[in-house]
């Protein structure tokens, strides 16, 4: 197996989220610690599970909140509490061939628009799933 990192030498994992999947998108998926039990169904059918993509969507934009929630700290601001994010992953296909693109739409209610795109902009540089998807799928930052 071929690990490729773009990391320092010295890494200390702080979590390490662990599952167990059968079946593919037509499956069920696991967590080790039981505390997610679900059942997949490909997006767009009739099966009663959630999907990848929507699981993608609920992590990014629940990591996302964290990051700007430190860009906030560090530009001496205090997020709303009604802070949210809609976020949207569609899953397409050209002559074939899979990918994603997304939309972050992201709700600051009482923050200056600029403000709060810089927050946006700042916590994109810093969440963990932004930087996994950097330059492979077209992300929207969008201020609603």
């Amino acid at each position: 197996m071929e690990t490729t990192t773009n990391t320092p030498q010295t890494v200390k994992a702080l979590y390490t989220a662990k599952t167990h999947t059968t079946g593919g998108r037509e499956g069920a998926s696991r967590t080790s610690d039981g505390r997610l039990d679900i059942k997949l169904s490909s997006p767009g059918t009739s099966g009663t599970g959630t999907n990848p993509e929507q699981l993608f969507a609920a992590g990014w934009s629940a990591c996302f909140i964290g990051a700007m929630g430190i860009a906030a700290a560090k530009m001496k601001i205090a997020l709303p509490a009604d802070r949210a994010i809609d976020a949207e992953i569609d899953l397409c296909n050209v002559d074939g061939e899979y990918f994603l693109q997304a939309r972050l739409n992201i709700s600051l209610p009482g923050i200056d628009r600029e403000v709060a795109q810089a927050l946006a902009e700042a916590a994109h540089q810093t969440c963990p799933y932004s930087k996994a998807t950097r330059g492979n799928i077209n992300v929207e930052l969008n201020i609603i």
